[in-house]
């Protein structure tokens, strides 16, 4: 029986955070897919409060929220570090994440899933969240300092998933002619070794949202 099980969802950007933070520790664990709409009892054992996935089970105990288990991974496993090791550099990677974690996400789930007046304010919203990104990202490659981190990790939905929900939604939240720094981390980000490698399938993603959208639209 493996040590480490991550309990997830294989297209969740939010599992996808544990994942490759265990595979930056070079990690080994079992992957247990669950199934939201009939979530096990091993999932709602674990995580009795949220019922959510992701939640990393290390030698019986669970840890949720994906952000928590990372740092969790961080202090518990030998290999490299997520966060930085500098204080200065370790705050600014935890607020950058919040910032991605919790506006940015919020935000444009409003502007692409909301209705009406909610999802026409978070569309306005998203611009000027993306011109403070654009403006951080001039110049770098990651968030902090020169290698892929915790931060990095928290903008997963942002680099990969974002693209291929505007395409199932029809709705573009990001140019180059408007962001181009922010297009061009995304594409550095994609291409990544830390990354690409453990991206899910675009194809699979994409029809996994379409429908989504599809039923949510005007008849």
């Amino acid at each position: 029986m493996a040590e480490v099980k991550l309990l997830g969802v294989s297209l969740s950007p939010f599992s996808r955070r544990v994942e490759w933070a265990l595979k930056i520790k070079g990690v080994e664990y079992e992957f247990i897919e669950e199934d939201l709409q009939n979530k096990s009892p091993l999932l709602l054992q674990s995580n009795p409060i949220h019922k959510k996935i992701p939640v990393l089970i290390h030698n019986g105990k669970p840890i949720s929220e994906s952000m928590i288990i990372l740092e969790y991974i961080d202090e518990t496993f030998e290999g490299p570090s997520i966060l930085p090791k500098d204080p200065y550099e370790r705050a600014l990677a935890r607020f950058w994440a919040n910032f991605l974690d919790v506006k940015c996400i919020t935000t444009i789930g409003k502007a692409l899933f909301g209705k009406g007046e909610e999802s026409d304010k978070a569309k306005e919203e998203c611009g000027e969240l993306l011109k403070i990104l654009d403006n951080e990202l001039k110049d770098k490659k990651f968030f902090v300092g020169d290698n892929f981190g915790y931060a990095d990790i928290a903008a997963n939905l942002m680099a990969f998933w974002l693209g291929i929900l505007e395409e199932a939604s029809g709705v573009i939240l990001v140019t180059n002619e408007k962001f181009p720094n922010f297009c061009a981390w995304k594409d550095e980000y994609i291409n990544c070794s830390q990354v690409k490698e453990y991206l899910p399938s675009r194809d699979a993603l994409l029809a996994h949202f379409q429908p989504r959208f599809q039923t949510a639209a005007p008849k």
